[in-house]
């Protein structure tokens, strides 16, 4: 597992941690913003329009309505990412970090609509009469590129389990263990069969599930959000001014926080807003082909509100509940995971700024001469001996560490090797930073909602992580179409399905870690192509500009 885990980071490396892949992502969307004369603001009432069908008629050609089109799309981006992906941009590059997700959204809305525009241009039928779409279909009959058009559907097949399915099963499972108690092989099971029972039915069943289950759990989550953020009213104030401050100059280390540096919070930052709102990855042209229109750029006015609604709104609540509540820079007491736990030489204290500076470039991957630990580590009644080393979980310094075998405190000798310790007979408990869905339902225990806070995010979780497992599933589904045919679609849903109950046993840093890399797989060959595609979208867009904006609404 630690070798697995060296090849996911040198590959995470190599693409969506890497340091072209956040200019990439927000350059194409600055690039088509400017190009197409900001349609993101120019459009976005006649979007609304649009969506409410005052531009469209029952007879177009399509599955779906323009709600239903969105509402899958929403589906498949409103999920991890909006409780957990936000919680881990900030535990990772500080305040800063949204304020770049608010960067990388608005531009996005731009890339969001060219994709969607482009792609629903060359959208076809499939074997059963269904509308089959997405980027795969503009490469190949828009740009004649083929190869590209056949990597950017495998891509999309892996990233339906590593951005669609993994992340979401295993936060749903970790979420209904931290508030219920609930085993994640229960949880697995009986969510997997819900999941083979809906997406079995086709874009129509997913669509009127998608179109009940979202705007109900976007209401709920907005309004307990409303509630938190009320009761810390106060800090508000303070916490906009650290997202502004903090942007181009990185976030200072505070409390267990040991600092994330510009960089590191702007990759970040831009990383997990595409994660949320996946403008530019490809994605929601797939779900957005199904809807009925003969109009391809209205349907791409429609997308550009998805980032809006996606990564303005809701992730937006979402990083004022947890920087106003102020527990993330505090350590709460949590069980370490082997991906998340580091042993290093030395004695470290974050009360001590020399110590913080070290420590903080190591994390931050600037030059240090901070280093891993390898040895014996010396255990007696769960307490770690040996004095010159310091344990990190969670990017941040344990506190409180006791170690079990089973129920009782260990004592023994265990293994560190490259600052990875053998934790496969033993369990780490203590206090550190939290990330992801806990650091979210910390914060929205911060206020008279007590427990019921912690609820509200679970809940919000389940219905936001599994209608986007079941959005991702139709987007797999649509790849392996274009590759060999529908007859292969069925053996696809079922190693989805297994594939989802298997990530809720799984550990939770691996799955991010894989969606880092999923994710880039679909980006950079879309941004390609759609860099090759702008002078058609130009042209759409002032036709469709033409015929319909100065017209008044059917």
């Amino acid at each position: 597992m630690q070798y697995f885990e060296a090849f996911l980071n040198t590959l995470d490396a190599w693409l969506g941690s890497s340091f072209y892949f956040p200019f990439l992502l927000v350059g194409a969307g600055i690039f088509f913003t400017l190009y197409l004369g900001f349609p993101q603001i120019r459009y976005f009432r006649h979007a609304w329009q649009v969506l409410r069908g005052k531009h469209s008629s029952a007879d177009d050609p399509g599955d779906t309505t323009h709600f239903q089109a969105l509402s899958t799309a929403l589906s498949g981006t409103v999920g991890t990412g909006n409780i957990g992906g936000v919680a881990l941009a900030i535990y990772l590059g500080g305040p800063a970090a949204l304020f770049w997700m608010w960067v990388t959204a608005f531009f996005g809305m731009t890339t969001k609509f060219v994709e969607v525009s482009v792609s629903h241009k060359y959208r076809r039928k499939d074997d059963n009469g269904q509308m089959v779409g997405g980027p795969m279909l503009y490469m190949e009959h828009g740009l004649g590129l083929k190869w590209l058009a056949v990597f950017f559907a495998v891509a999309t097949v892996i990233s339906s389990f590593g951005s669609g399915n993994m992340p979401q099963a295993n936060s749903i499972a970790a979420g209904l263990t931290a508030s219920f108690e609930i085993p994640g092989y229960v949880t697995g099971g009986v969510l997997a069969v819900l999941l083979g029972l809906v997406i079995i039915g086709g874009i129509k069943r997913i669509a009127i599930v998608a179109a009940t289950l979202v705007p109900f759990a976007g209401l709920l989550y907005t309004f307990a959000a409303l509630v938190v953020i009320g009761a810390n009213v106060d800090n508000i104030g303070p916490s906009f001014a650290q997202i502004i401050g903090d942007a181009f100059s990185g976030s200072a280390a505070t409390g267990g926080f040991l600092g994330a540096t510009f960089a590191y919070a702007f990759n970040r930052g831009v990383n997990r807003g595409l994660y949320s709102n996946e403008a530019g990855q490809g994605s929601a042209p797939i779900a957005h082909a199904s809807a009925k229109t003969k109009e391809p750029v209205s349907e791409g006015m429609v997308s550009l509100l998805e980032p809006f609604i996606d990564t303005l709104i809701i992730c937006t609540l979402t990083g004022l509940v947890i920087l106003s509540s102020g527990v993330w820079h505090q350590k709460f007491e949590n069980t370490f995971q082997a991906a998340d736990t580091i042993v290093m030489s030395g004695s470290f204290d974050d009360t001590n700024a020399a110590d913080v500076a070290r420590l903080g470039a190591y994390l931050n991957n600037a030059e240090s001469d901070v280093q891993r630990y390898s040895g014996p580590l010396d255990v007696v009644a769960g307490r770690i001996q040996s004095a010159d080393i310091t344990l990190l979980h969670n990017r941040s310094i344990a506190e409180d560490l006791v170690i079990y075998a089973g129920a009782t405190p260990f004592t023994g000798t265990l293994e560190v090797r490259e600052g990875s310790l053998d934790m496969s007979d033993v369990r780490l408990v203590g206090k550190s930073l939290l990330h992801s869905v806990p650091l979210t339902a910390e914060a929205f225990k911060a206020s008279f909602l007590g427990a019921f806070g912690e609820y509200t995010v679970t809940l919000g979780l389940v219905l936001f992580a599994f209608t986007t497992a079941i959005a991702w599933s139709y987007y797999g589904d649509r790849a392996v179409t274009y590759l060999v045919g529908a007859r292969w679609v069925m053996l696809y849903r079922i190693l989805y399905v297994v594939g989802f109950f298997v990530a809720t046993v799984t550990d939770t840093g691996i799955i991010w870690l894989i969606s880092y890399i999923t994710v880039a797989l679909m980006t950079i060959p879309n941004l390609f192509g759609l860099f090759m595609m702008s002078r058609e979208m130009k042209g759409m867009t002032r036709s469709y500009a033409e015929r319909q904006l100065d017209q008044p609404a059917a």
